[in-house]
């Protein structure tokens, strides 16, 4: 494969865009197991993300089994219980608390197009809750992951851990897995914690879920949309 750029013929690495271009958050996995190997050669590979002055921020706890499934439960007891679920909030705000134009109507485009898929209506609170609950059950991946990070990391070394899980995902799709990165868990931070006997000076990241995509369930048919390149690259000469 080869790209035309300033009149000189550049090759391109086909796997590498073909990486890029099929990574997608998946939102139902097949059970079938994904062997420690296998996740060993992933973050082995994914490691090589840069860092500043290569502090190297993240730690990560890869959870399948009994370990899985008990965090599952525990954080859904929560979800589920109205009264208790008050009690837990975000340590760190992923989105922006006053929404602003494009970013807006881009969350609210997807979020129709997914519900649209799962035949979820507005007035269907039930379903959309039950749906939102899913995440908690890792979308019945065979593999949960929890990222981690010192406390003490500021900005820059968060920018540097977000290239460490695209990396992540980017070489799942090497392998033939697909992934969703989910933020949906830092709300839940405290469970996460103390079911996993986290230090005192991590803090939760994100979690993901990891496995074989089950391609029978209309919620995988969702390709969300990008915005073209003329509309958020400029060059400058």
């Amino acid at each position: 494969m080869t790209n035309q750029q300033h009149g000189v013929s550049m090759k391109v690495d086909e796997g590498v865009v073909a990486a890029i271009d099929s990574r997608r958050s998946v939102r139902a996995f097949l059970p079938d197991p994904v062997d420690d190997a296998t996740l060993e050669s992933i973050f082995g590979h994914a490691c090589r993300a840069p860092s500043g002055s290569n502090i190297q921020p993240w730690k990560v706890y890869v959870l399948t089994g009994d370990v899985k499934d008990r965090l599952s439960r525990a954080i859904l007891d929560v979800y589920n219980d109205p009264e208790t679920d008050r009690l837990h909030e975000e340590e760190y705000a992923y989105y922006p608390k006053t929404w602003a134009s494009p970013f807006i109507e881009r969350r609210r485009v997807l979020g129709l197009e997914l519900y649209s898929l799962l035949g979820l209506t507005r007035e269907n609170k039930a379903g959309m809750k039950a749906q939102m609950g899913r995440n908690f059950e890792f979308f019945g991946a065979p593999v949960g992951i929890m990222f981690t990070t010192d406390r003490n990391m500021e900005r820059g070394s968060w920018l540097d851990y977000g290239m460490f899980i695209q990396n992540v995902m980017l070489m799942a799709r090497a392998f033939g897995l697909d992934t969703c990165p989910q933020a949906a868990f830092n709300r839940y931070h405290r469970i996460i914690a103390e079911h996993l006997r986290l230090p005192e000076n991590e803090t939760v990241v994100c979690g993901m879920s990891i496995g074989h995509a089950d391609l029978s369930k209309p919620e995988n048919q969702l390709a969300s949309e990008r915005e073209p390149v003329a509309s958020v690259v400029r060059f400058l000469r």
